[in-house]
């Protein structure tokens, strides 16, 4: 089987893990932070917090704005339902944005529309979650310029994005958005086994984080109500989590940040010659951003005839393609469609599902598996 995507791990990053291992510390110690630091040196942040998944930096990030009961957030029908669900953890509804045909990642002009007539009925949302589908950039600066219009705040999905650009900045540097989200899954560019991270330039939200990350307890003596008691002081000061990362996991993450560019050129290069191999057949390659490089976690399909979309996705898995589907829309969901969400609310997203196919892309895949995945996909479509 060749999957639809898979870590790269080498000796040196096991290595690192074992080191950690034999150390004194396999929690708060000293890797976290210098992981933390390498992400944000890496992308041109100021800040980054470390925690156990993407989801829990959601979380963290949505909670760090100040999202709560009666506030609302919008994000992506296709995306993962964590970038949804951050909203509801903390009470907020959480409505959609239709997305863009060629790029799937929210398209501007829909959220413009919306954001006009959501001023009009007065309740605008107070969060925007923009995802970078499959490691593409959003058009985040067309984004910021609406968000800032309405005084509206931006946490950027990148899950799928650590070492894509946008411009002349990496995703990550927050040019356009109060804070950016990055997942280390097996399945993405690095890992940490499991874990995620918000990058931010303000040291407020930076705080605000980290604290939430760890119970909402501290020691620092600037942020208690009262003089410490002792050296074994702490406080509480408010309520969070424990959504730390272990030190194996970022010891992990920071022996994978070296080859992370490797991993990105690679990608580019099987995406590019995916282009090419599958300019012929019936079906759509997917759309890029000018002036942005994706870091290509995913690459999605979408066939021109809606009928064949069960056929071929089965034929391609029955003859060892491991082939997914990214995403269902999240809108369609048992638990959001209970909250008032229907069917035909967001027609671009729903038109998507119906032809999307995610086929094996990673750092690992060979040229021959990749031929041969194209020959089994022209043998389903013909």
């Amino acid at each position: 089987m060749i999957p639809y995507g898979r870590q790269d791990i080498s000796q040196a990053d096991i290595d690192a893990v074992v080191d950690v291992l034999k150390s004194d510390f396999l929690t708060q110690g000293p890797a976290v932070p210098a992981f933390e630091q390498a992400i944000a040196d890496y992308v041109g942040a100021k800040f980054g917090v470390a925690v156990n998944s993407a989801t829990s930096a959601l979380h963290i990030a949505v909670k760090a704005l100040g999202l709560g009961e009666g506030d609302l957030m919008w994000t992506s029908p296709i995306t993962f339902v964590a970038s949804a669900n951050c909203g509801r953890y903390c009470g907020a509804d959480v409505d959609f944005v239709d997305i863009d045909a060629d790029t799937f990642n929210m398209c501007p002009d829909a959220l413009a529309a919306k954001l006009e007539a959501a001023e009009a009925a007065g309740r605008l949302p107070k969060v925007i979650v923009p995802v970078h589908m499959c490691g593409q950039s959003t058009r985040a600066e067309e984004i910021a310029a609406l968000a800032r219009k309405y005084g509206i705040k931006i946490i950027e999905d990148a899950s799928h994005a650590i070492g894509a650009s946008y411009g002349e900045d990496k995703v990550g540097a927050c040019a356009h958005s109060d804070i950016t989200v990055f997942s280390f899954h097996p399945v993405k560019i690095i890992t940490t086994a499991e874990g995620g991270l918000a990058t931010t330039n303000d040291p407020v939200l930076a705080e605000r984080m980290g604290l939430l990350r760890s119970h909402g307890v501290t020691r620092d003596p600037a942020l208690m109500t009262h003089e410490s008691d002792g050296p074994w002081y702490y406080q509480q000061v408010d309520l969070g989590w424990n959504y730390r990362m272990t030190e194996m996991q970022a010891a992990l993450g920071l022996s994978q940040m070296a080859r992370l560019d490797q991993f990105i050129d690679r990608r580019n290069a099987l995406a590019d010659r995916y282009d090419a191999l599958l300019a012929d057949l019936p079906l759509k390659t997917p759309g890029r951003i000018e002036g942005a490089r994706s870091a290509w976690h995913l690459y999605v399909i979408r066939l021109d005839d809606v009928a064949q979309h069960r056929a071929v996705f089965e034929h391609l898995r029955a003859h060892g393609i491991g082939v997914n589907l990214h995403y269902i829309p999240v809108h369609t969901q048992p638990y959001y469609r209970d909250l008032g969400n229907n069917i035909g609310d967001f027609p671009v997203s729903e038109d998507y599902y119906a032809r999307a196919i995610s086929i094996p892309l990673y750092a690992g895949l060979t040229d021959e598996d990749q031929n041969e995945v194209v020959r089994v996909l022209n043998e389903a479509l013909a």
